[in-house]
């Protein structure tokens, strides 16, 4: 290595020291930070105050609270609807069974199809029923599903 090279190598291998603070220097900074700390704290306690005493605070929390305690009332009345059509879902299923095994094939396809009507995925319902029940019964129930429908529909509309 030459001259300026070996200058460069050294300046690159010599260690980084951090600078240095004079002995006032540390506990002024120390203290401005406790100080800002300390303004930021009563500053939210300020605020906070002064927003807890206003007229309409209360007025409105109760209110808020009010809608969130109402909006979970009727999530759970949706959760227990589901849970009757669930419910209703099933049972027709099994009703559909049960007379389809005592040969009563009308009273099994009024039973099937209104477990279709309520179903949330009609199409794969049907798909199995196709599969597994006797063609004329299942032809039977192909013709009795847009009455079905319609009654489900007027039901509704009231």
């Amino acid at each position: 290595m030459t001259g300026p090279e070996r200058g460069r190598a050294q300046v690159l291998a010599a260690p980084l020291r951090p600078l240095a603070m004079s002995g006032w220097a540390r506990p002024l900074l120390f203290l401005l930070a406790g100080a800002c700390g300390l303004a930021l704290l009563g500053y939210g306690l300020y605020f906070d105050r002064r927003r807890r005493s206003a007229p309409g605070f209360q007025r409105k929390l109760r209110q808020k609270r009010r809608k969130e305690r109402e909006k979970a009332r009727e999530h759970d009345a949706e959760i227990k609807n589901i849970e009757r059509v669930q419910e209703f879902f099933l049972q027709e299923v099994q009703l559909g069974e049960h007379w389809l095994s005592k040969g009563e094939h009308k009273k099994s396809v009024e039973h099937l199809t209104n477990a279709i009507s309520v179903c949330a995925q009609p199409d794969q319902l049907l798909q199995v029923l196709h599969r597994t029940l006797p063609p004329q019964v299942f032809e039977m129930l192909m013709q009795r599903i847009p009455y079905v429908k319609q009654r489900l529909q007027a039901a509704l509309n009231e």
